[in-house]
């Protein structure tokens, strides 16, 4: 399949373009073909978006009967009945990997990347768009895959999102033969997917930029989304393979990490972390970008340092190969290397803490308008900063011998993840919802989602930093067992984590509600609402099949000119030419 004869995509000059873009005019599809089989970029993002929006139901609910049994031990559970051993520990394991691979990756990363890149690079399509087809189709396979695993004899995997052997490996352990092996499939599918969207968005972004888009006129979000995928794309292939051992070890008796036969349970450790720690940076990455532009946007002024921004992103991801053993100082790694990755965890903290730094700068002397995007955006900023701080604890060997596997360690991830996988995204959503459905969300709706989402977020954590500092170790599904996890105060710490998280995910309807409500009765919105500089806003909203109607645009300059001293308007688009005579 030659994506150059599918879409006239040679970039020689404007009339390659034209060819190419008129090339994309297909008859009228039936609403099936359409919707289910398109090679649109922009619908195959609105069936990850919606596909991640619908897991997020199912991880929300996960966490809902989990903290209720912790709050309230051995009382039923509204909507779910009692909670035994196992359904906790399979609820515990669905929450966290539905959340990590199933709606932060395909939210920030497929949805936003597929929706994006070629609008704000300037292009009509992506470069293998069969191929982005085939992406979304493999990983709405792994959705399937993974919901069937809840519904067999044993129920869903009961081994915690990380499935460390033996325990993940031995159903006399984990007591889900089929959950596991399921679980263990449908992440394996999930990533083959990941895999074929990288190549295009990597590829499109090198091949299909508009006429003079040079490399750093590209936008930040776009770059972050490219440096993300390429991370992922050279970190995940030991764990692919660590995958199919797993999945040998748990079908056909092989001893991969069985000692009995000579394998070793440390070495899936190893596979799964040389993965999972650049993971945190492929989704941190996008967020970081998502937040530079509505800071610059929302802010109406340049993004400061670009390049040391840019520079930095490949330098994190770099670093990020090199930290993976500080999950695993308590698993008996060598104290001496346990030293060396003590140094690279505290090393990795300068980049990410410098691009915090370059985004307080941006916002230094901006004229910021409150808007629901911009709210999102700074919070972002200060509720990962939470997380960033309380991780140089546990990069610590020292440290972390006695906070491993508390509610410290949790409450710490989640002040990363969180931040990343729903502040990024409802900036993110947000911001370009007038430009994906030619509509305004209601704002007034959208600061009442805001404020209650991130007052009940800093409530559920806050506690459990508290109770981590207690020793509260979080594999526990009912502390009554344990009189030192029930001296006074800390149920109470539990109860006030358990409302919180009620509220919380009482915002989300809220949102859910002024989402889907905005999509089809919400106000019209402009071409370009928000007045910003980058090439998705000459677009029409939304964008029809082909993405430029009146042809591809020419790019003049970066895509943050906000407040240029030589312009009466405070914006700049990128397509806008100079003016006579001026240089460009």
């Amino acid at each position: 399949m030659s994506s150059t004869a599918e879409h006239g995509h040679s970039h020689g000059g404007g009339d390659a373009h034209a060819h190419g873009h008129d090339d994309h005019g297909h008859h009228e599809q039936g609403w099936f073909l359409k919707y289910f089989w398109s090679t649109d970029h922009k619908i195959i993002g609105m069936q990850y978006l919606f596909t991640g929006m619908f897991m997020a139901l199912i991880g929300g609910f996960a966490v809902y009967v989990f903290r209720m049994q912790l709050a309230f031990p051995g009382m039923p559970v509204p909507g779910w009945g009692r909670v035994t051993a196992s359904d906790y520990n399979s609820l515990v394991t669905t929450h966290g990997s539905v959340m990590i691979f199933w709606v932060a990756m395909p939210v920030l990363i497929a949805a936003l990347g597929n929706y994006l890149i070629p609008l704000m690079v300037g292009c009509d399509d992506m470069v293998f768009p069969r191929i982005n087809r085939l992406s979304y189709q493999i990983f709405l396979i792994s959705v399937i895959v993974l919901i069937v695993s809840f519904l067999v004899q044993g129920g869903a995997f009961g081994g915690a999102w990380t499935a460390y052997p033996p325990l993940s490996a031995k159903s006399a352990y984990n007591l889900t033969p089929l959950g596991s092996t399921l679980w263990v499939a449908a992440v394996a599918l999930e990533f083959v997917a990941f895999l074929l969207g990288g190549i295009n968005f990597v590829t499109t972004l090198m091949n299909s930029r508009a006429p003079g888009m040079k490399m750093f006129d590209v936008p930040m979000v776009v770059w972050m989304i490219i440096i993300a995928s390429v991370l992922f794309m050279a970190s995940v292939g030991p764990l692919v393979a660590g995958a199919v051992m797993l999945m040998f070890d748990q079908q056909i008796g092989t001893g991969f990490f069985d000692p009995a036969k000579g394998g070793d349970p440390i070495l899936w450790q190893h596979l799964f972390w040389f993965f999972g720690h650049p993971e945190v940076y492929v989704v941190l990455l996008p967020a970081m970008g998502i937040t530079a532009e509505v800071i610059t946007v929302h802010g109406r002024k340049k993004l400061f340092a670009y390049k040391t921004v840019l520079y930095t992103a490949i330098a994190t991801g770099i670093i990020s190969f090199f930290v993976w053993a500080h999950h695993q100082f308590v698993a008996g790694i060598d104290p001496r290397m346990a030293n060396i990755f003590t140094v690279t965890t505290l090393i990795i903290s300068i980049p990410v803490a410098e691009m915090v730094f370059v985004y307080i700068a941006t916002l230094y002397g901006a004229s910021i308008r409150l808007t629901t995007p911009m709210l999102w955006a700074l919070s972002f900023i200060g509720e990962f900063l939470m997380g960033g701080v309380t991780g140089i604890f546990l990069g610590a060997s020292g440290a972390d011998i006695y906070f491993h596997d508390t509610y410290f360690v949790l409450a710490h991830f989640h002040y990363t993840f969180f931040p990343i996988a729903f502040i990024g995204t409802f900036a993110a959503l947000t911001h370009w919802f007038p430009k994906m459905y030619g509509r305004m969300m209601n704002e007034a709706w959208g600061k009442v989602h805001f404020w209650f989402t991130i007052v009940g977020f800093n409530f559920i954590f806050i506690p459990l930093f508290l109770l981590g500092a207690r020793g509260d170790h979080r594999r526990i599904y009912d502390p009554t067992h344990f009189p030192e996890l029930m001296r006074a105060g800390m149920q109470d710490m539990r109860v006030i984590a358990t409302i919180s998280l009620l509220v919380l995910l009482a915002a989300q309807v809220v949102f859910l509600v002024n989402f889907f409500y905005s999509i089809f009765w919400g106000p019209k919105a402009s071409k370009n609402p928000w007045e910003a500089n980058t090439l998705e806003w000459v677009a029409p909203s939304p964008p029809p099949h082909g993405n430029f109607p009146e042809g591809l645009p020419n790019v003049y300059r970066g895509p943050y000119e906000y407040a240029h001293p030589d312009r009466k308007e405070d914006y700049w688009p990128q397509n806008v030419p100079p003016p006579e005579g001026a240089a460009s």
